[in-house]
């Protein structure tokens, strides 16, 4: 059983029967002396998505959910539901759109090195690499003079996704990008 401090997102939790996907973690410490820093988490619903918050002390205990976690890849859409077929066994799992809208900016065709989170056989949601790479379709031209500055513009990637680039990026490069933060590491 994790304490509250030691949270992460993604994690699977069990609280009063139910089961939660911690979706964010607020921190506050408080100034005054022998005050416990307080963990404000939001929590996603499985498999139904309600929401639901909480407030913990540091050192609260919380039930983890056993929880399975299987590496599959990325195979189609079907109007709401995405599919991922298991990489050992060629078991297919379906997920629908809203269990995984935080994810789903990330996921582009035949993307691997995914984990299902699997409970009790049933997928619940995904869990993605920190980094994924993915190839510009769309962005403006840079000025070459402007090589030295920081300056960023918006760039669309293959999925649909867009960011903010660096100005020397360029219409068919390969870029990484974080999938906690959603924003440009390096070039691929």
């Amino acid at each position: 059983m994790p304490k509250a401090s030691e949270l992460k997102k993604g994690h699977v939790v069990e609280i009063n029967g139910t089961l939660y996907v911690v979706q964010k973690i607020d921190v506050h410490s408080p100034s005054s002396r022998g005050a416990q820093t307080l963990y404000k988490v939001r929590f996603n619903q499985v498999p139904h998505g309600g929401k639901y918050e909480e407030t913990f002390i540091g050192t609260d205990m919380i039930k983890q959910a056993s929880l399975e976690r299987r590496l599959v890849s990325y195979l189609y859409r079907e109007d709401d539901l995405l599919t991922f077929m298991d990489q050992e066994d060629y078991s297919q799992y379906s997920l629908n759109e809203a269990t995984i809208t935080d994810e789903i900016d990330f996921i582009s065709d035949g993307m691997t090195g995914v984990l299902v989170l699997l409970v009790d056989g049933n997928p619940i949601g995904i869990e993605l690499p920190n980094t994924v790479v993915m190839d510009v379709v769309e962005c403006m031209p840079g000025m070459q003079s402007a090589s030295a500055t920081g300056r960023t513009k918006p760039a669309k990637c293959s999925n649909g996704y867009e960011l903010q680039v660096p100005e020397y990026t360029k219409e068919g490069d390969k870029i990484k990008v974080n999938t906690e933060t959603g924003k440009f590491i390096s070039r691929a």
